[in-house]
């Protein structure tokens, strides 16, 4: 009786170690065991092995956050056309939501989301960039630097992204930004918490 108690406790212990890398770890055991003897004494052993821990499909909340610089080309623009910004110096991407060739920031799940952005003008008279969502504009933002002076512009968004939603930055036409191995103009953002 004693070595089938060790044995269902060794299986028990394997299994926790199994189902603990699954993100799912749930067991409750109830172990009885009667022993009888000659002497009509009952002797009733209960052990009961007890490990229950939140019972959750998966414990880890998914990780957004990255952090890109444009360029070391130095002036972008003016062109005659919209174009997208490729911020292809990428310092930070945990989770990988962000594309360095495509310049695209996709939403891997529901939630909602922090971005920010930051445009340089090195003696450039316009400088601007446009937010898009899924092709759509939803913020224009842009200076004139008539004193063809260093300028800078930073701006915040917080957005409520369903998964597969894109968010990237354009330049819009007959403007301009700087970057160069000083990283002036950025790009980041973070998951703050999913719906």
């Amino acid at each position: 009786m004693m070595t089938r108690l060790s044995s269902s406790e060794s299986r028990i212990d394997q299994l926790e170690r199994e189902n603990a890398g699954e993100g799912c770890i749930y067991s409750h055991t109830h172990t009885h065991t009667h022993t009888h003897t000659h002497t009509h004494t009952h002797t009733l052993t209960n052990t009961h092995t007890k490990h229950i821990s939140d019972f959750f499909v998966s414990s880890e909340k998914p990780k957004v956050a990255f952090y890109t610089a444009l360029t070391n080309a130095g002036h972008l623009g003016p062109y005659n056309t919209d174009i997208t910004l490729k911020y292809s110096k990428v310092f930070t991407n945990i989770g990988n939501a962000y594309n360095p060739s495509t310049g695209f920031f996709t939403a891997p799940v529901k939630g909602v989301y922090y971005l920010q952005f930051t445009v340089f003008g090195h003696h450039a008279d316009r400088l601007a960039v446009h937010v898009y969502k899924n092709n759509q504009k939803i913020m224009a933002n842009g200076d004139y630097n008539h004193n063809m002076v260093d300028k800078y512009f930073t701006k915040s968004l917080v957005l409520e992204l369903t998964a597969g939603d894109e968010i990237h930055l354009v330049l819009p036409s007959d403007h301009s930004v700087y970057d160069d191995i000083y990283n002036f103009s950025t790009f980041s953002g973070s998951l703050l918490f999913t719906l």
